[in-house]
């Protein structure tokens, strides 16, 4: 049975590279290297209940498995390649394979990722993906490059996938949250990597993060890696129609600042790159709000229209407060 689902996924993620020199089949995968450029490697794991809620659509979770790790390769300035997974489900599930395969495929296809391994087994439904991708020598985008002086970016908007589950799980499930908030959904179940614009940050960016566990987090983790401080002004923050219609502007700003899963680039570039940046990341189809700075210091504060400091939201995800 574990050879069949092997067979399912396979056949609906059949996806070809050049650069495969052996995928699914044997004990482990050969592919091949270009020379002068390094390997990308990251792996997320998406468990049932604590990453996407029950019930969430196959094709849903299927996509979401793969593009959270696509926005980990994206924020690295990296090209993708290839990608491992590992996939836990309680039992052999035609119905649910075939469809999460299709989601799977549905983004690895778009992003000509090539699935070349991986494992099944029983248990409580959970989802490993491993996706590797590549970068020419000494060009990756890491968190340690931010400079005083640098202006903080972030691309699109904030807030809309933690919009999304306040309004979808219990107590609220959609009550009371005005007509706003079905858009939402899409944000938080199928999010876009923002690949090309890593690719167009690659440098012109000094530093950059994707906004997985909150803002606030996510760009505390840069400012820890490069020795500095944040100012973000609150106002700045990038939202959508869809979450400003929902929510009133205190709990935009908190879903904005701390709630995670926008898949989002926050970076970090010089005032003098700033035309340069947006220029660049325009030629992909995309933008970037500029909401903050980098100062000296450590930590990240958060600042209203008069410059003084405000009150932040708890400031991320952390799996082991909970």
């Amino acid at each position: 049975m574990e050879f069949d689902l092997i067979d399912a996924i396979r056949a609906r993620v059949n996806i070809a590279r050049d650069d495969v020199a052996l995928g699914i089949g044997d004990d482990a995968a050969l592919t091949d290297l270009a020379p002068g450029r390094q390997l990308v490697a990251c792996t997320d794991t998406l468990v049932a209940g604590v990453h996407f809620p029950d019930g969430t659509a196959p094709e849903d979770v299927g996509w979401k498995s793969l593009a959270v790790n696509l926005s980990d390769l994206a924020a690295m300035g990296a090209t993708p390649a290839w990608a491992l997974l590992a996939l836990t489900v309680p039992d052999a599930d035609a119905r649910f394979i075939e469809s999460f395969a299709a989601g799977f495929a549905a983004l690895a296809r778009a992003h000509d990722v090539a699935l070349i391994g991986g494992d099944t087994t029983q248990g409580p439904l959970s989802i490993t993906v491993t996706a590797l991708g590549t970068v020419p020598a000494g060009e990756a985008l890491t968190r340690a490059g931010a400079r005083v002086g640098d202006a903080v970016f972030v691309t699109g908007t904030l807030g809309d996938a933690a919009g999304a589950l306040r309004v979808s799980l219990p107590p609220h499930a959609g009550k009371g949250a005005g007509d706003g908030w079905e858009p939402l959904l899409g944000r938080l179940n199928r999010p876009e990597p923002r690949v090309a614009a890593g690719l167009a940050l690659r440098g012109i960016a000094n530093a950059c993060i994707d906004v997985s566990d909150g803002l606030l987090a996510d760009l505390g983790h840069t400012c820890v890696a490069s020795g500095v401080r944040a100012e973000v002004d609150v106002d700045a923050l990038p939202l959508s129609s869809s979450l400003t219609a929902t929510f009133d502007t205190a709990t935009c700003s908190e879903l904005a600042l701390a709630g995670g899963d926008d898949y989002e680039l926050c970076f970090t570039v010089a005032d003098a790159r700033e035309a340069e940046m947006q220029a660049a990341l325009a030629r992909q189809g995309c933008e970037a709000t500029r909401i903050g700075r980098i100062v000296a210091g450590s930590g990240v504060c958060v600042l209203d229209a008069r410059g003084d400091e405000v009150a932040a939201p708890r400031s991320g995800w952390e799996h082991f407060s909970q």
